[in-house]
Formats: C-alpha cells, structure tokens, sequence
C-alpha cells in the first residue's frame, strides 16, 4: 500500500523499521512561534524593570537620607539636591549593568526600553502613593514647592532611568 496517498479513513501504521521508515514524519517549524517565548520575555522584562527599580529606589531611599540629615542641614537644600543627581546617575548606570547581566538579556531597544519603562512606571507609582502622603502633601502642592531649576532635577532623573538601560547596553563602537 503507498503511504503516500491514504484516504481520511485509513490510518497509517508504524513501520517496524523505525530508521528507513519513521512511524511520524519529521516537519520544519515555522520561522516565528508566537507561543511561549513571547510570554517569557515579557515577563523577564517586567520582572528585571521590578528589579532595577528596587535598585533605584534603594539607591534613592539611602541618598534621600543623606541628603536630608547630613547635606541638607549643614549646608543647603538646593546644594543638597545638585550634589544627589550625579550619585543617583552612578548607581542607575551600575543597577541597569547589573539588572541586564543578571537576567541575561539580548541587547533590543524595545526589552530595554521596556525594563526602564516598567521601572518608571513603578517610580511614579510609588512616589505618588507612598512618598507624597508621608509628607502630607498632593502632588499639585509638591510641584508648588520645588524651585525653579532643582524641581526639575526629578524629571530628568526619571527620564534618564528610563533609557538607561538601553545606553548601558548600547555598542558605541562603529
């Protein structure tokens, strides 16, 4: 009987010879599989942009206290905050090396981008629901107290958390 042309009603039947004649033919994959991998590197990204934004806060909660008892009382509070930003850029620039190395990730723009999106998301997540009611302020009378020039300092540090762990991986070399 050819196998190569059975009706729907008859099954084929294993060969005994397994080598020369395979009971199950052997098919290509298709090039893309929307399966699994793609739900595993998205819950990689979110768990590493978990990650580098426990980094960061931490880095932020022990350079906040510093700022606040040390820096802030002796000197000033704007002087206090400028001399914040470039600790915190330092330890953003070792927390993204240290987040993408650990959880093994390809160097795409979008997983990276997507690792400081989550960790922006979670930073201002947190930031307006744990920070602004310990000091007993809303976010409309926070942005009335900052000065002009260090309210800013903020923003840019949130952005630049954003994109660095794109800029950490990023081949500078031509």
């Amino acid at each position: 009987m050819n196998t190569s042309r059975l009706r729907r009603d008859q099954k084929e039947e294993p060969s005994p010879d397994r080598i020369n004649n395979p009971a199950h033919p052997v098919t290509t994959l298709p090039a893309k599989i929307p399966d699994i991998r793609h739900k595993t590197r998205a819950s990689l990204v979110v768990r590493a942009g978990g990650v580098y934004f426990l980094v960061a806060l931490g880095v932020g909660f022990v350079l906040e206290i510093v700022r606040l008892e040390v820096i802030a009382l002796h000197i000033s509070e704007l002087i206090a905050r400028l001399l914040e930003v470039p600790n915190t850029l330092v330890a953003m620039i070792i927390g993204a090396k240290w987040t993408i190395d650990r959880f093994h990730l390809p160097p795409l723009p979008r997983i990276r981008l997507g690792i400081g999106f989550v960790a922006f998301v979670l930073m201002i997540l947190t930031e307006s629901a744990v920070v602004l009611p310990l000091h007993g302020l809303t976010i409309d009378e926070y942005m009335a107290l900052q000065h002009a020039v260090a309210g800013m300092l903020p923003i840019g540090v949130l952005a630049v958390l954003t994109g660095m762990p794109l800029l950490v991986s990023y081949r500078w070399e031509r």
